[in-house]
């Protein structure tokens, strides 16, 4: 089944130290991919996603200016992050491994993410004041921890100013493809 994520309730949030003291935080929004998945043939899951690099926020403008400058995403020369699968392996009840292909500024990376399935339910549809529902809807889990100097992110003032390792967390309200198409239609 194929599953399309629903921009408006899927999101991209990493955190790094500063300093090697406090939590920096932040995120992506309005993030796009979609998801095969069937919890009765995981193995044959796959999933992408496409992030706009310019979209990052931290809550402090001129950190997010600095982030998307060369020193960091290189959003001029760099738009997209994107991640394409290339195996997903059940690990638990719910749980699965993905290997894949991830891409920022420019550099790939074979990854592997944890990933979470919430479920699903059907729910109501919203196109302006109009419910177009009831569509299926499934939640979605990811988790990896990368280092960022893998991807060309080494921008580092006074030798410790941010940590090597960047925890990634991206939350996925995804929509049922073929229901969306309906009700699109409606």
């Amino acid at each position: 089944m194929k599953w399309i994520f629903e921009p408006g309730h899927s999101a991209a949030q990493f955190k790094s130290r500063h300093k090697m003291m406090a939590w920096v935080r932040g995120g992506f929004r309005d993030i796009h991919g979609s998801i095969e998945f069937d919890p009765d043939k995981p193995n044959k899951s796959s999933f992408e996603a496409e992030i706009d690099a310019r979209k990052i926020w931290t809550g402090e403008k001129d950190r997010d200016d600095h982030l998307k400058s060369s020193d960091f995403f290189d959003i001029k020369k760099h738009l997209k992050i994107t991640f394409k699968s290339t195996s997903v392996k059940q690990v638990g009840v719910n749980e699965y491994d993905a290997v894949g292909k991830l891409t920022i500024k420019g550099i790939t990376k074979r990854i592997q993410m944890h990933v979470y399935y919430l479920g699903q339910r059907p729910t109501s549809y919203w196109v302006g004041d109009e419910d177009k529902g009831p569509i299926q809807r499934a939640g979605f889990l990811a988790h990896t921890t990368l280092n960022r100097h893998d991807f060309g992110i080494s921008w580092d003032k006074g030798g410790d100013t941010v940590d090597d390792s960047i925890d990634i967390t991206i939350d996925i309200e995804a929509l049922d493809a073929e229901a969306l198409k309906k009700a699109e239609k409606k």
